[in-house]
């Protein structure tokens, strides 16, 4: 069953169960899936509608930590019961040990040096961990094993 698919059918199931918070966000996910298809002229495919997910969390995620700064919890809590709902579709995230284990594969197999190659190896580990590991800790783990 492909994500679209599955979308479809738990927006279904969420309206039958009254569940809200369930509906409200994959109606979101189906806009914002939408919207990519009419600006590229495509079809989306699961990795790209990962993507979209992955992007979704991100903004949700910088919201919900601006909320809370701001003190406006209840928002905050809006955006992180979104997060959970996003979640649900996104493939499990790496841990920290297998982030750090890609990356020292990535730089042993491109012989990355120093900081000057950083761009290089962290082209190379976008392409195999998108979707897959949240990019901020990879760059981070980047950043120590190259300095």
């Amino acid at each position: 069953m492909t994500l679209k698919t599955r979308l479809s059918e738990d927006m279904k199931t969420a309206m039958r169960a009254k569940d809200q918070v369930s509906l409200s966000t994959i109606r979101l996910i189906n806009a914002a899936v939408k919207q990519f298809e009419v600006d590229e002229r495509a079809e989306a495919d699961d990795a790209k509608v990962t993507a979209i997910l992955t992007k979704m969390v991100k903004q949700r995620k910088d919201s919900a930590q601006i909320y809370t700064n701001a003190g406006r919890q209840d928002l905050a809590d809006k955006e992180n019961a979104e997060i959970e709902v996003l979640q649900r579709y996104l493939p499990q995230m790496m841990s920290a040990e297998e982030i750090q284990a890609a990356v020292t594969a990535a730089v042993a197999e491109t012989g990355a040096a120093g900081m000057a190659d950083m761009g290089k190896v962290m082209g190379l580990l976008k392409t195999r961990l998108a979707g897959k590991a949240d990019m901020g800790e990879v760059n981070k783990a980047l950043k120590a094993a190259l300095s």
